[in-house]
């Protein structure tokens, strides 16, 4: 390798390691209470309400999350090494099984799910990462009085 091309790689891969050193992410084990013994979990990571893929990461710098338990509402964005198409399905199966009715989807480059539950509306958006896997956008607001529960 030449010297310039040495000089190019190394100051490409310096910017590379500072970069992902920016990043602010939470590890979501999807592993089952009391496996990680001696393990504690932050409590901002438990969202006992919707379905979160094991193995995933929150963005803390784009998370924003008010409340909590089974009331929480706000903005949870999980970083995985999943695909989009592979994160759509996941999220298309499980919502359900949490208690929530989908109202609509699509999918397309970025795609979207509407879920309901009681009193909250849930939108899932999906989009893949230009290198491999997917960020998943879930935005949970309470749900216009007016509207009767299905």
């Amino acid at each position: 390798m030449t010297p310039s091309r040495l000089g190019t790689w190394t100051t490409f891969a310096a910017a590379a390691l500072l970069l992902a050193a920016c990043s602010s992410t939470v590890n979501v084990s999807g592993a089952p209470a009391g496996s990680d013994k001696g393990t504690a979990q932050p409590s901002f990571t438990s969202f006992p309400d919707i379905p979160v893929p094991a193995r995933s990461d929150i963005d803390v710098d784009r998370t924003l999350v008010l409340g909590g338990g089974d009331a929480w509402i706000g903005r949870l964005v999980i970083s995985t090494s999943h695909g989009a198409f592979e994160m759509f399905d996941f999220f298309k199966k499980k919502f359900p099984e949490f208690g929530w009715s989908e109202v609509a989807s699509v999918r397309a480059k970025t795609s979207v799910l509407t879920f309901v539950r009681q009193n909250r509306v849930a939108t899932v958006q999906v989009e893949g990462n230009t290198f491999r896997g997917a960020d998943s956008i879930i935005t949970v607001a309470p749900r216009d009085a007016s509207t009767p529960p299905s």
